[in-house]
């Protein structure tokens, strides 16, 4: 301690703070690496043992001068050698993230093996300078009784070659990060470009250090050789302390950013995309690190109660997790927004209805937001393939606008390398893509659906992970949502479509057995009665001729249709009634109805589409009982209809016939598993049960909030 306040405040507070972010970073980059390679352990090490360094340095300014008075010598071999050690790890470390050695003779190994080996040399020759006589003990020093090693000029050597070798080991580093071997893993070489200001400025800053500890170490020397050397005098113990306050804020600039390095790219976790999760925590981290140090170190320096720096150390803490806590609350909240258009009501049945014009709600609302809020970006693309690209047909641009036109051969190209980057996409190589700058393969069923092509992000930055999985997980959902809508609307388009054309050839039928064959067969029965003479062969034409007159009449019953019109005129109810007595008169023994108070005013408040897929699912089912449900001795089937408004609108159509309704079958083409379909459309259900005794019940329900939900 120098006994001036502030003085020893900044210095143990700076060592502590240093303590505290080497040991989180070392940490950080042990437990996150995606590959344990010995570069990995390399740079967590070396940021472990930086924690370990400091957290002694700050034990060491904490005891003060007693503690230095027995233990200074220990501390002063040792920061000598971590000094010396520095400048080739930190080399080493770089030359491993610029990929010297995953390409075998690669041009960076060659360009930097001479540098690399004169690195190698002078570094031994440090060492063994630094374990001989020439480097003083400090009782040698204290006691100005130096002189034993290799001294040139009156400086020994080790301080000669200690500043070439920091300059020859930073400027290899800066050779290094200006020139990296090409990245085998995905998206290093962006996070290379983009963390080499970072990594270059610790580089400097290191030198820094390097030098000022040199500097320092030189003028130690030269006043012990003139005896002005005197450890315990104020002016000393100030300069002493200033000088390794400096030392420690270079070291905590060069900590920052390579920290800033880490957090923000990932550079020695082997990561493909940064998270932000991890940059939110090393900016947390920062803040708790300096406020902890700050509180902490001014409660030791003040000489306050041991209890009392317990319980500041407690608030802190309190402090901290409450901040955090709320931040997640925060965050939780924006997450919650970024979410909420995805789980928002698309309206189809509004869209597919014709009630609500326009593109769809989810184009409306899901990607612009996934554009602008979550990814940031400038421009987007989605772009339909495989099964997709017939239902979707152009891709989808944001901000909305004409289709750039080389968007087919950026999909062409991307789609061949899809299974390669099917997890994260990948970057566009400079000039590919012109200001898009990313691509995403989307996946439905292991099969390729689309590509999502991004732009710039506005502010510039790189995409994060969690940026990119939603970005996926959006786009696929896009594509889901529209091609789920696009095949929703050409099934009602088939159904009226189909339903049209039923009645269109029902009408022509019709006409055709009135107007043309029932008139031939008319005048054929009348000349085969007029003809001379009784014969069992004109008996047999006249029955055969009047079973073909009655059987064509029964088909005129069978075939008269109810127009959409007329269904929406007359009413549901009432058009059930002209099924029953027109087209299944003469197939059915019988027909039952049971209508409820409520049912009146709930079909009343049905919309057209709703009363018309009632209708015909009504009417399938109706037909299928007459044409299907035989009672034993060929009796004529009889049906029981029943009409239930309680809690919307319920049809329960039931026969006491032995046959059943099978799914697929109908009198106009339209089986109910078509139907079933149409009421899960609206909300609806449509369900078969078999009953005892061979009968058959078809319930068909649309519950109220369904009506509700689509009104």
């Amino acid at each position: 301690m120098t006994s001036n306040f502030f003085l020893d405040w900044a210095g143990l507070s700076v060592s502590l703070f240093n303590a505290i972010l080497l040991w989180w970073l070392g940490l950080t980059v042990a437990f996150n690496a995606e590959r344990k390679t010995w570069g990995m352990w390399l740079a967590a090490g070396g940021l472990l043992g930086g924690g370990l360094f400091f957290t002694g340095h700050t034990a060491l300014l904490g005891h003060g001068s007693t503690f230095l008075a027995t233990s200074l010598e220990i501390w002063w071999r040792t920061g000598t050698s971590a000094v010396v050690g520095l400048p080739f790890a930190w080399y080493l470390v770089i030359l491993w993230y610029s990929g010297c050695w995953e390409i075998p003779a690669s041009s960076l190994w060659r360009s930097q093996r001479a540098g690399f080996g004169l690195s190698l040399a002078m570094l031994a020759g440090l060492v063994a300078l630094l374990f001989t006589a020439s480097v003083p003990s400090i009782e040698e020093l204290i006691h100005n009784r130096i002189g034993g090693g290799l001294w040139i000029g009156g400086i020994p050597v080790l301080l000669l070659l200690f500043p070439l070798y920091s300059l020859a080991c930073t400027g290899l580093s800066l050779q290094a990060l200006r020139h990296p071997v090409p990245s085998a893993r995905m998206l290093g070489d962006q996070a290379r470009r983009r963390a080499r200001p970072w990594l270059t400025g610790a580089s400097f800053v290191l030198l820094g250090v390097s030098l000022l500890v040199g500097a320092f170490l030189f003028w130690v020397i030269q006043a012990s050789d003139r005896g002005e050397l005197n450890f315990w005098q104020p002016h000393t113990l100030h300069l002493l302390g200033w000088v390794d306050l400096g030392i420690e804020g270079g070291i905590a600039v060069a900590v920052g950013l390579i920290g800033q390095a880490i957090a923000v790219y990932e550079v020695f976790t082997g990561k493909s995309l940064p998270r932000q999760g991890l940059i939110r925590l090393w900016k947390r981290t920062l803040v708790l690190a300096a406020g902890f140090s700050l509180a902490v170190c001014w409660s030791l320096v003040s000489r306050q109660s041991p209890v009392y720096i317990l319980i500041l150390s407690a608030l802190i803490l309190a402090v901290f997790l409450a901040l955090l806590g709320w931040r997640q609350y925060v965050e939780r909240e924006k997450l919650m927004e970024h979410i909420r258009p995805f789980v928002a009501s698309q309206r189809m049945f509004d869209r597919l209805t014709g009630a609500q014009a326009g593109p769809p709600e989810g184009l409306q609302s899901i990607f612009p937001t996934v554009c602008e809020q979550v990814l940031g970006v400038q421009q987007a693309i989605l772009v339909p393939l495989g099964s997709m690209a017939p239902l979707l047909g152009d891709p989808v641009v944001y901000p909305p606008g004409p289709v750039p036109p080389p968007v087919a051969a950026w999909a062409a190209g991307m789609a061949a390398q899809a299974t390669r980057y099917a997890a994260t996409g990948a970057a566009f190589g400079p000039g590919q893509a012109g200001e898009y700058s990313w691509w995403l393969p989307l996946w439905r069923a292991q099969a390729l659906s689309g590509i999502l092509v991004l732009g710039e992000k506005k502010e510039g930055g790189l995409f994060t992970q969690e940026e990119i999985e939603i970005a996926q997980s959006a786009g696929e959902q896009v594509l889901d949502m529209l091609a789920s809508a696009e095949l929703a609307r050409r099934l009602v388009h088939l159904q009226r479509q189909q339903m049209a054309e039923s009645q269109v050839y029902d009408r022509r039928l019709r006409r055709a057995l009135h107007d043309e064959i029932l008139p031939q067969v008319h005048q054929a029965l009348l000349a085969v009665d007029a003809l001379p003479g009784e014969d069992s062969h004109k008996a047999q034409a006249l029955d055969t001729l009047s079973d073909l007159h009655r059987h064509i009449s029964g088909l005129l019953r069978g075939l008269k249709t109810h127009s959409t019109l007329e269904l929406h005129r007359i009413g549901l109810v009432a058009a059930l009634h002209k099924v029953a007595e027109d087209e299944l008169e003469g197939a059915l023994a019988g027909v039952e109805w049971a209508l409820e108070a409520q049912c009146a005013a709930a079909i009343q408040s049905l919309r057209p589409v709703e009363a018309e897929v009632l209708f015909y699912a009504a009417r399938e089912a109706m037909r299928n009982a007459a044409a299907h449900a035989r009672r034993q001795g060929g009796e004529l089937p009889r049906l029981k209809v029943s009409l239930n408004g309680q809690a919307g609108v319920q049809i329960v159509i039931e026969d006491d016939g032995g046959g059943d309704l099978p799914p697929g079958s109908g009198g106009s083409g339209q089986g109910l598993s078509l139907h079933s379909t149409m009421l899960s459309i609206i909300g609806g259900t449509l369900r078969v049960e078999s009953l005892a005794g061979g009968s058959t019940r078809v319930v068909l329900e649309l519950p109220r909030d369904a009506q509700t939900s689509s009104s």
